[in-house]
C-alpha cells in the first residue's frame, strides 16, 4: 500500500465487515485514525476498532437512511478524530427484486431502502463530511461503486441504478470540489470474497462467477482496500473524477 506522510483522519461507512473492514485495516496500517461506521452491528464495529493497529480509532453509528442521524454521526466522528481528511462511501445494500417477481409494495420498499443507503445516504454523509475537510489539496472522497452500474443488474435494478448514480455523483463532486482541493474518485469492483457475496460464490454458481474473468477468480477485500488507499493518497490527486474498474476483465467498458 502507498505510504502517506502524516496521520490522517478517515471515515469509512459500512466499515465493520467485508470490504469496509479491509479498508479500515489498510488505513490503520499506515498510522491513520479511523472512524468505523456501522448501521446496526455496533459490536462488530467495536471489535474491529479494538483490533486495528494504532490508536484513536472510533465507532460511528447511524442508519444512513436517516438524514438527521447521518449529520450527528459525521459531526461526532469529526469531533472525535479532529476533522476528516478522507471519506470512503462504502456502505451498501443489495436487495433482490426482479420486476416480474415482486409485489408493488416489495418493489417500492426495495427502491427506498437501496437508494436510501447506497445513494442518498452517501450523498448526505458527503455533504456533512465536506464541512470538516481541509482545503490544502489533501482531502479525498472515494466511493465504492460496482460493475453493476455499467453491465446492469436485472434481479436488483435498484442496486445497479444506485451505483450508476453514485459514479455520476462522484464525477459531479470532482468538478464541484476541485477548487477546494478535494479529489473525488470511484472504485467499481466486480464480485468480492465477502460474507455478502458468499452465497453467490458457492458451488457451481461460484465456478461460473469466477469464470467470468479470464483470471478465473474474483477480488479479495484487501485488493479493493489497496485501490482505495492509493486513490486516497497525495499521489493520486489527478485521478479525481475517475472510475477504477476492479473486476478482473469480467466486464469491459469504454
Amino acid at each position: 500500500m502507498t505510504e502517506v506522510a502524516g496521520r490522517r483522519r478517515i471515515l469509512v461507512t459500512g466499515g465493520s465487515r467485508g470490504i469496509g473492514a479491509a479498508i479500515c485495516e489498510g488505513f490503520a496500517q499506515l498510522g491513520d485514525a479511523v472512524a468505523v461506521h456501522c448501521s446496526a452491528n455496533r459490536d462488530a464495529a467495536k471489535a474491529l476498532v479494538a483490533s486495528l493497529p494504532g490508536t484513536g480509532h472510533v465507532v460511528a453509528q447511524a442508519d444512513l437512511r436517516d438524514a438527521d442521524a447521518v449529520r450527528v454521526m459525521v459531526d461526532d466522528a469529526a469531533a472525535a478524530l479532529g476533522g476528516i481528511d478522507v471519506l470512503v462511501n462504502n456502505a451498501g445494500v443489495f436487495v433482490t427484486h426482479p420486476i416480474d417477481k415482486v409485489t408493488y409494495e416489495q418493489w417500492q420498499q426495495a427502491w427506498a431502502d437501496t437508494l436510501g443507503v447506497n445513494l442518498v445516504g452517501a450523498a448526505n454523509v458527503t455533504w456533512c463530511a465536506v464541512r470538516h475537510m481541509p482545503s490544502d489539496g489533501s482531502a479525498r472522497i472515494v466511493n465504492i461503486g460496482s460493475r453493476g452500474a455499467f453491465r446492469g443488474e436485472p434481479r436488483s435494478p435498484a442496486y445497479g441504478a444506485s451505483k450508476a448514480a453514485l459514479a455520476a455523483f462522484g464525477q459531479s463532486l470532482a468538478r464541484a470540489l476541485g477548487p477546494s482541493g478535494v479529489s473525488v474518485t470511484t472504485v467499481a469492483p466486480g464480485f468480492v470474497e465477502t460474507e455478502m457475496a458468499a452465497a453467490s460464490l458457492e458451488g457451481e454458481a461460484g465456478v461460473i462467477r469466477r469464470a467470468e474473468s479470464p483470471l478465473n477468480r474474483v477480488a479479495s477485500p484487501s485488493e479493493v482496500a489497496d485501490a482505495v488507499v492509493y486513490l486516497a493518497s497525495r499521489q493520486a490527486q489527478l485521478a479525481s473524477g475517475s472510475i477504477l474498474d476492479l473486476n478482473g476483465a469480467s466486464y469491459l467498458r469504454m
